[in-house]
């Protein structure tokens, strides 16, 4: 019996007691990704319309600002487009995680995270479920947007393992912040509000980094948020592993930039870990 199987009752269908353990809850939890993965398919503009956007930013960032910002000395536009794209990534999946607090407040408005608690599947594989859902997504996007920085211009320079290793970086982080999404979209009443708080935040995280000018023309004061940014060691440790730093980029003396790959997945491990809690607590307590 699925998770969405039910057993008929004198009164009507009924859902059996909840069953437990790991297994159960990695099963409910693909069963719940492939549905949005499938809705996903039935919907083909959402995922359109969702490449659109990153493409857009790679091709205005590196055309418009290209040779416009000194880059460890270096004005020259090639260079910079390889120093943006890291930041561009990164931008990108994490942008994502105002469309899975939408996904998820659509849900809960139409009622259909309601029935899901109606049966016997683990708490947490609804919100799982949607997340590993929106990290195939996000996968998807930044496999369309490599293809097209390499026709701007972008190259990897460390070799193939580690270039996997810097987008392997990317989804940890995307799959991180879709936890920040949901637990935003089990916290507001529509999908509208849902959306508009899961990007008002996301344009200081991301704007106070790296991501697109070095952190050193920064006053200090942000210059030290940005260092211990965890969407600014992301985006150092993916430029380090794609081999995009430009000769003589002053690298900051802060932890997280000397250990950038290590300091990401700390990052990443922590947002996922509390996040999580957070957001599974929350839904569990709506159910009550």
């Amino acid at each position: 019996m699925t998770v969405l199987d039910k057993t008929k009752v004198a009164g009507g269908p009924v859902a059996p007691p909840p069953r437990g353990g790991i297994t159960q809850s990695v099963r409910d939890s693909l069963v719940i990704a492939r549905r949005n993965l499938i809705r996903m398919v039935r919907i083909p503009e959402v995922v359109i319309f969702g490449l659109i956007q990153p493409i857009m930013f790679v091709v205005l960032f590196s055309y418009v600002f290209g040779g416009s910002i000194d880059v460890g000395g270096n004005t020259d536009p090639s260079t910079y487009r390889e120093f943006l794209m890291a930041g561009i990534f990164a931008q990108t999946v994490t942008f994502a995680t105002a469309g899975a607090g939408a996904g998820i407040a659509e849900d809960m408005h139409k009622g259909l995270v309601d029935r899901f608690r109606s049966l016997p599947m683990a708490r947490g594989a609804v919100l799982t479920g949607r997340t590993l859902a929106d990290l195939v997504q996000t996968a998807l996007t930044l496999v369309v947007m490599a293809v097209v920085a390499v026709i701007v211009g972008w190259r990897i320079h460390e070799g193939v393992p580690r270039a996997l290793a810097g987008f392997a970086l990317l989804l940890l982080l995307g799959y991180a912040f879709s936890w920040i999404g949901a637990l935003i979209g089990l916290s507001v009443r529509t999908p509208e509000a849902a959306t508009s708080g899961g990007l008002i935040w996301l344009f200081p995280l991301t704007f106070v980094s790296n991501a697109f000018v070095p952190s050193d023309n920064m006053p200090a004061a942000l210059q030290h948020i940005a260092e211990w940014n965890p969407f600014s060691t992301t985006v150092q440790a993916c430029r380090e592993l794609f081999g995009n730093l430009p000769e003589g980029y002053p690298v900051p003396d802060a932890w997280p930039m000397q250990h950038p790959v290590l300091a990401s997945v700390i990052w990443s491990v922590l947002i996922i870990a509390f996040f999580r809690t957070l957001a599974v607590r929350k839904y569990r307590s709506a159910a009550a």
